[in-house]
């Protein structure tokens, strides 16, 4: 099964469980397991390895040793608000992972733009050379 670019994450490689959250909710968070760890099978997806490099080093601490990346997602009051945002966020990271970083090509400044920066830096030296003490010979 590979893995197409914009395409939605399959159930397959996803896994949650429900914890105790902290943050807002008063007694009910003693009470409900509301914040969603998330963890995505990365091998499972067959990416290329390009995509894969870039997912790895999007993903950072968020990277297990067995390839999984881990989310917490616990800023809502509710189980299903938290499972969509870790979704989405899950998402978000695979997606950036498959567009591929542009090549930047180096220029040099032309021979134009060169001249017109040294005059402007000479003209600029004549102002400040004018500013010395005047002196009476």
């Amino acid at each position: 099964m590979s893995f197409p670019p914009g395409s939605p994450l399959p159930d397959q490689v996803l896994e949650e469980k429900f914890l105790a959250a902290t943050g807002p909710g008063g007694q009910n968070v003693n009470k409900v397991a509301t914040a969603v760890q998330m963890r995505l099978d990365v091998y499972a997806l067959r990416l290329p390895p390009s995509v894969y490099r870039r997912l790895k080093e999007a993903a950072g601490s968020r990277w297990t040793k067995e390839g999984e990346i881990v989310l917490v997602a616990r800023n809502y009051r509710t189980r299903e608000a938290n499972r969509e945002d870790a979704r989405a966020r899950m998402q978000a990271l695979v997606d950036a992972a498959w567009v591929a970083p542009v090549r930047r090509v180096p220029t040099k400044v032309g021979k134009a733009a060169k001249a017109r920066r040294l005059e402007g830096k000479s003209k600029r030296s004549e102002v400040k050379q004018g500013r010395g003490r005047v002196r009476l010979d």
